[in-house]
């Protein structure tokens, strides 16, 4: 195989795994831009937590009917419309704080907005995977382990840039950053040539956005595997989720250190990476269910350890061993919604996995916010972290996680 045939093989996947960068490196600024932008105005956590909330709430349903909007329209007509509609409506906030100011509702508005056009876009380009793996030879593992390891990057970018923006420029103005980085990413998939990328046949459209939803909610359910991820993944997000946007901004916060809340992210991220990076090798040595245990029993005992508010290197070293352990979950759910589901379906059960976990999201920050200003951070902390061990000895009692290493039936 010459150079030029090999770099045309993966020139699909290196444009899906750009775009999705360059998206998710904005999005990673943002999660420290907004809450830092609203405790600067404040002072609050529960003003925080409502904007986290506003960003999170509308990704339930417009995430459970993003993959509908994929097996309708295309995937990659629906990558590039979502990125437009995203940096128009981060770039609002910049806009209304030169010319009518920035209250907090308003924030959460646009918070919401620009939550709401994103989850399209995730769904669309995670859809593109298995036709991307089959022009570059590669393995599905491989490809997902390098599509999650990519996905951490961003987050490693993102908000360490976010923190040092911040400091350098202000909140506000930090968020032009994240409106270009979706511009790059329009750019990127305008490139894009793949097959089942284009408008789908007629034949295999949803009849209705509402008749499309429900067949990719019920075939989610009546899949074991795929119900019981689900499941445990809205446990996760509920618990873990206000750590990264509501508890750690406060405590920086009340530091008044922006560039270590960067940090602790970025670290996150870090581990994130070389554990998404190892799965490609460790599916063919590891039991997928083994993988899957270690991580949620491990974040459990990492959080117990962060409650404790230790010094900064033992926080760094805690987010990085989160990273570590929960790098392969990423492929390892890529891997059961990719075996699992038919061509034609794939995006709507992309998008319902991924609503399941939205739908959690707004009631952790619900729950976080008024409780640190009500007992303070620290039994916050505890009180989201002790469920978490108990959800990872919980799921070593779940036979439907044994299916993660057993060959799909057809």
């Amino acid at each position: 195989m010459t150079t030029s045939t090999a770099t045309r093989r993966l020139m699909p996947l290196l444009l899906v795994n750009l775009a999705t960068l360059l998206s998710a490196t904005g999005n990673g600024i943002t999660i420290v831009a907004l809450p830092w932008l609203v405790l600067q105005q404040t002072g609050r956590a529960t003003d925080a937590a409502v904007v986290a909330g506003a960003a999170t709430l509308p990704l339930l349903l417009s995430s459970l009917f993003s993959g509908t909007v994929v097996d309708r329209f295309g995937r990659r007509r629906t990558s590039l419309v979502s990125d437009v509609l995203s940096a128009l409506s981060v770039a609002l906030i910049p806009i209304s704080s030169a010319t009518i100011g920035l209250s907090v509702p308003l924030i959460a508005v646009l918070a919401a907005l620009g939550a709401a056009f994103d989850p399209a876009g995730i769904s669309a380009r995670e859809s593109m995977l298995p036709a991307a793996t089959t022009a570059s030879g590669w393995r599905l593992d491989r490809v997902n382990s390098l599509y999650e390891a990519n996905y951490n990057v961003a987050y490693l970018i993102g908000p360490g840039v976010g923190g040092v923006l911040i400091a350098a420029l202000g909140p506000v103005s930090t968020l032009w950053v994240t409106a270009l980085c979706f511009a790059g990413s329009i750019v990127t998939i305008a490139f894009l040539r793949l097959d089942g990328a284009g408008p789908p046949d007629r034949e295999s459209r949803p009849a209705s956005m509402w008749s499309g939803t429900v067949e990719g909610l019920k075939f989610v359910w009546r899949n074991k595997l795929l119900r019981t991820l689900a499941l445990v993944d809205m446990a996760i997000v509920a618990l873990y989720l206000p750590v990264e946007s509501v508890l750690f901004p406060v405590h920086f916060a009340d530091l008044e250190q922006p560039a270590q809340l960067g940090w602790v992210l970025m670290a996150m991220s870090v581990g994130g990476v070389v554990g998404a990076l190892a799965y490609g090798s460790l599916a063919a040595r590891i039991r997928r269910r083994t993988l899957m245990l270690v991580a949620v029993t491990v974040l459990g005992l990492c959080m117990v350890g962060m409650a404790f508010l230790p010094p900064l290197w033992l926080t760094l070293s805690l987010a990085v061993l989160v990273g570590l352990v929960f790098g392969p979950v990423g492929p390892i759910a890529n891997y059961a919604m990719q075996t699992r589901s038919p061509e034609h379906m794939r995006g709507r059960v992309v998008g319902v996995m991924t609503s399941t976990a939205y739908a959690a999201g707004p009631l952790g920050y619900l729950f976080a916010g008024p409780m640190i200003d009500a007992v303070g951070l620290q039994p916050t902390f505890f009180a989201l972290a002790i469920p978490v061990c108990v959800l990872g000895v919980a799921c070593i009692g779940l036979p439907a996680l044994r299916e993660l290493d057993t060959p799909p039936v057809s």
